[in-house]
């Protein structure tokens, strides 16, 4: 049985789809207009945000900071869709209409990161064309020292943001390491990690996003069916069923590549013949049952974390403010922050 898994046009639920694993069903209730989402997002040059409670989440954090200038960090595994977040930053700021400028960190050094910021070769003369945009240091953690330190000179410090030679772009950078445990072994300085690191904002794994797999496949096929000049295909129901079991150790990058390989080909089955394995099944053990007691907390706990990022957001992280906001101690804020997981560089 064929089932279009986001059909392209018109507001649509998507439809109960059966599958022959022990007569069980896997119902899919979600109601969105998933055609008009796909083309929006690729009129925009992004993935399709996605449903999940953390993508939710973390949209509205970045809608909160992008008309700011703070320092962006943003913490994930590759293929997590890093960039894509950094791009829909700018794309919503005062600064739109400016350049977006990408560095690989990897790939550079010294003597050219001045003249890719805008600034002379050193980075400490004046800039030679200023420049309001945004720049996004992808990897920054790839930075050799010299690097690092030709960086740091370049950033405002807060009360020199005049000074020639510092760079007026709004920065994010992102990072799949663990950037305190880099400071702290001595391979990347403390006051350059202060620096980038205003808010730390973590990008989940397709892993734990799953209920957004089928609009990133709509919006793949979509935009590869258009590319490839191939007709949009179908997805069998027990291939959508695959898709929603496999692990996704590549994360979104890993599943582009997928949906990319079943339009160019048109065969499905051989696509994921080479890439995509169907794990054992992961229901609980035969009589352990899900207590609602639990489940109620669960949400509670999500409700809870959520209305607190949204007043750090709007106080622009501010916790004194955000706990008066949300009409707590700041001491109960902390313990607070601590238990939904924000830690202390502030990465959700």
């Amino acid at each position: 049985m064929a089932v279009a898994l986001l059909p392209i046009l018109g507001q649509v639920a998507l439809p109960v789809c059966p599958y022959a694993d022990n007569g069980s069903q896997i119902m899919a209730t979600q109601t969105k207009n998933a055609g008009h989402a796909a083309r929006e997002a690729i009129e925009n040059g992004s993935y399709a945000s996605g449903i999940s409670a953390v993508i939710r989440t973390l949209v509205n954090v970045i809608t909160e900071l992008a008309p700011t200038n703070i320092p962006i960090l943003l913490v994930g595994e590759s293929g997590t869709g890093k960039q894509i977040f950094a791009r829909r930053i700018h794309q919503i700021s005062a600064r739109r209409d400016e350049p977006f400028v990408k560095i690989s960190c990897a790939s550079i050094n010294a003597e050219s990161l001045g003249p890719e910021l805008g600034l002379n070769g050193n980075g400490n003369g004046d800039a030679l064309h200023a420049t309001r945009g945004t720049v996004f240091f992808d990897e920054i953690s790839e930075l050799d020292p010299a690097c690092q330190r030709s960086l740091l000179c370049s950033l405002p410090d807060g009360d020199s943001a005049t000074r020639p030679g510092t760079l007026t772009m709004r920065v994010i950078s992102a990072t799949s390491r663990k950037l305190d445990e880099e400071m702290h072994a001595g391979r990347f300085r403390s006051e350059l990690y202060y620096r980038i690191n205003g808010v730390c904002l973590r990008v989940p794994p397709l892993r734990e996003r799953k209920e957004d797999i089928p609009e990133l496949v709509e919006f793949f096929l979509t935009k590869y069916a258009a590319q490839l000049g191939r007709s949009r295909p179908l997805v069998t129901a027990p291939t959508f069923q695959t898709l929603m079991e496999h692990s996704w150790p590549g994360n979104i990058r890993e599943l582009e590549n997928v949906v990319k390989k079943v339009v160019a080909l048109g065969d499905e089955h051989f696509a994921l013949s080479e890439r995509v394995e169907v794990p054992a099944s992961t229901a609980p053990p035969d009589g352990q049952s899900h207590s609602l007691k639990a489940a109620s907390r669960a949400a509670s706990r999500e409700a809870e974390r959520e209305l607190i990022l949204k007043a750090l957001a709007r106080t622009r992280w501010n916790r004194k403010r955000a706990a008066q906001e949300l009409q707590i101690s700041y001491k109960s804020l902390l313990y607070k922050l601590k238990q939904i997981g924000l830690n202390d560089s502030g990465a959700v």
